[in-house]
């Protein structure tokens, strides 16, 4: 309306105030309508300049892998209503007996960090002892989609901008011809769908781009002409009907201004995906330690992620996912079958989880590449059945590396049975707000107006996680 009536001055004072309320507000971001993917200054001087998230869709069991807990062993067979105590509902409710831990821990490096068998590669000393290990997480959710929104976006609900869209936003990326925020995608997109990757109320230019499996083509980057100048000249006009259409809305539309960087990083990923994915220049070395050599399919699957996710963070890309290989059945989501399930898991994570925790060092960039591990809640510490674990968003566990942590340190606990975070407890909000601060970023300033209101990824949420800073 503003735009129509008196020739349109209306529109032209709005977007004018609009377009600044974007630049130089509470936020303290460029506008959306400059390249939105430009690099911007931290707030502060940052630890990391890149962050790998090593998502272990399902929710790993914490009493199983890195939470030691004896009681188990003790209450083993037991009633949990009479050993543990009060329990709530759980999501299927089927409360079976107290469940003893599934594989032998030992205490690992020179931190003497308690980790269970499952991880002979992680429980290494030159990588146990980079980790800093949170045990008191905890989740608002018990349900995969709910749990996996919170985990990704901050909220249960669908639709709001991923942590790596956030980070995209506030920082930029350090490669024009590579997305800011990569997907890499080992066959199994999460309950809550690609939602879990987006955008959301953000600019379209920040969401996540799934790069496919190894047995596919890993982006969809393949001209449609054989003629380089033919597609240049198509795209071209492209951007110019894209550009009449921003001057027809005076300037102010970031889904358009969007459209056209998408397209534009499109086009130069055509040269930028094929010497991403050229690994000759890898020593044999490096793919063996990989295990892109290995016996186990999910193994080659999950370790050629991990070498192209140090591959990504040398090519400056802000925020790379890494989601779990199918064939191993259920993900981590173990209501039965735990041994088996865990086991396959492991088996197609830790050697490949390791390598890279390695290879980031070895290179130099583990001082600037934020490492993150675990999945949206972990698993009770009485059965489901007779060999399973049901979710539990009460207590798990959930590991970082480089970037400004503190490695070798174990922070929070559970009670005895791994049950209920019961000391320096931690929630999503927080994880957020310690990855946004070891970027540079102040959480409560990263702001961005939408429906009347300044959102952002932490909500009016989120602590530093000091202890393990440092």
């Amino acid at each position: 309306m503003l735009r129509k009536c008196s020739m349109g001055f209306g529109g032209v004072a709005m977007t004018a105030l609009s377009a600044q309320a974007n630049s130089l507000g509470v936020s303290g971001r460029p506008s959306a309508l400059d390249n939105p993917l430009a690099p911007k200054a931290p707030h502060f001087p940052a630890r990391a300049k890149n962050v790998i998230f090593l998502y272990m869709d399902g929710g790993p069991s914490q009493v199983d892998t890195f939470d030691y807990k004896p009681a188990l062993e003790k209450y083993n067979g037991q009633d949990p209503r009479t050993a543990i105590g009060n329990l709530a509902p759980t999501q299927f409710d089927n409360i079976g007996k107290v469940l003893k831990n599934q594989w032998e821990f030992k205490q690992r490096g020179d931190s003497g960090t308690w980790v269970s068998d499952l991880f002979p590669f992680i429980a290494e000393k030159e990588v146990v002892d980079e980790l800093a290990i949170v045990k008191s997480m905890t989740s608002k959710f018990s349900e995969h989609t709910s749990a996996n929104y919170f985990l990704h976006t901050g909220n249960g609900l669908q639709g709001r901008p991923s942590m790596g869209a956030w980070m995209g936003y506030g920082l930029g990326t350090e490669n024009e011809d590579l997305p800011g925020f990569v997907v890499l995608n080992g066959g199994q997109i999460p309950p809550g769908g690609l939602d879990c990757f987006g955008s959301g109320f953000l600019p379209a230019a920040y969401q996540g781009s799934i790069f496919l499996p190894k047995d596919q083509p890993i982006a969809n980057v393949k001209p449609t002409e054989k003629n380089p100048k033919l597609q240049r000249n198509k795209l071209d006009v492209l951007n110019k009907l894209d550009g009449e259409s921003l001057s027809q809305d005076f300037g102010n539309d970031p889904q358009v201004e969007a459209a056209i960087q998408n397209y534009e990083t499109a086009f130069r990923m055509q040269s930028a995906v094929p010497d991403l994915m050229d690994l000759s220049g890898e020593g044999d070395a490096v793919k063996e330690m990989y295990g892109l050599n290995a016996d186990y399919p999910q193994t080659k699957t999950f370790g050629l992620q991990c070498l192209l996710a140090r591959r990504l963070v040398e090519r400056g890309v802000r925020f790379i996912e890494l989601t779990c290989p199918g064939g191993n059945g259920d993900r981590w989501d173990q209501h039965g079958g735990l041994i088996d399930g865990h086991g396959k898991n492991c088996k197609t994570v830790d050697q490949p989880i390791a390598a890279l925790i390695k290879d980031l060092k070895r290179t130099g960039l583990l001082d600037s590449t934020l490492v993150v591990w675990g999945g949206e809640f972990g698993r009770t510490p009485f059965a489901q059945g007779s060999n399973g674990r049901d979710h539990n968003p009460f207590g798990f566990t959930m590991w970082m590396a480089g970037g400004g942590v503190k490695g070798g340190v174990n922070v929070g606990r559970t009670d005895d049975f791994g049950y209920r975070a019961v000391e320096n407890r931690y929630e999503i909000h927080d994880l957020h707000a310690t990855m946004l601060h070891l970027l540079g970023v102040e959480h409560t300033k990263s702001t961005y107006r939408f429906s009347g209101r300044d959102m952002r990824l932490t909500d009016v949420h989120g602590h530093l996680m000091k202890e393990i800073l440092a």
